[in-house]
């Protein structure tokens, strides 16, 4: 499995046959590493309905055909919008071809461009074998530990650590105890000025207090498992 973090907190992973994309807000995205109308997608995963996550999803789902999988309410908007959709809510468990993908519970708000209020989640996400935990939008809770330790360890967490909107990166470090990953990659930072942060003191603070290892990836970047 290849991830290539997109920036903000877009993620793509691929295997060469199926492309996962995760938060796609592209356009308006002073990170961005690539444009909506060129980004791949067979599936669009939504972690809530926030401008800076929600993005392009409508019109990268109608160019690529891509069906979307966000919470209920969220998905509702974007079935009116003539898109597939998947509508789980939290606990829920979506099975793909390529794998599963299960909400769980983040501690943050959520409202869609259009004014839908929705609850966010953070994504557990089963990629043929890897595991990847995306976070979402969330504050440092305990209950990060429950939803990591249902199935197998956790290969890959993808941790907001700019602040002002999620946890900073002292408490994403505490995240990353809870979580007990093989890797960590530092999301939802440098985007704006209030969530411009230290992101290779994580990468130290990480290394130094827990025993995952830290990939502090520039948007475009890729890494591979």
């Amino acid at each position: 499995m290849e991830l290539r973090y997109l920036g903000h907190s877009a993620v793509l992973l691929s295997d060469g046959e199926t492309d996962v994309l995760i938060d796609p807000f592209l356009s308006g995205n002073p990170k961005a590493a690539i444009s909506a109308e060129e980004v791949p997608a067979d599936v669009i995963l939504l972690t809530h309905g926030h401008g800076d996550h929600f993005g392009d999803t409508v019109e990268i789902a109608k160019r690529t055909g891509a069906p979307v999988l966000a919470i209920k309410e969220v998905a509702d908007e974007i079935a009116a919008e003539g898109v597939e959709v998947f509508d789980p809510n939290l606990g829920g468990t979506v099975m793909f071809e390529w794998g599963r993908v299960k909400l769980v519970p983040a501690w943050h708000t959520s409202t869609t461009p259009k004014g839908t209020p929705s609850t966010p989640a953070g994504l557990v996400i089963d990629f043929r074998g890897t595991i990847v935990y995306h976070l979402g939008d969330t504050c440092l809770f305990s209950d990060l530990k429950l939803a990591a330790s249902r199935g197998n360890p956790i290969d890959i967490a993808l941790v907001p650590i700019g602040g002002h909107y999620t946890m900073d990166r002292f408490d994403a470090v505490t995240a990353v105890e809870f979580v007990a990953p093989k890797f960590v990659v530092p999301v939802h930072y440098d985007t704006f000025p209030p969530i411009e942060t230290d992101a290779q003191g994580f990468k130290r603070d990480v290394e130094t207090e827990t025993s995952a290892k830290c990939l502090v990836l520039a948007p475009g970047e890729n890494h591979s498992l």
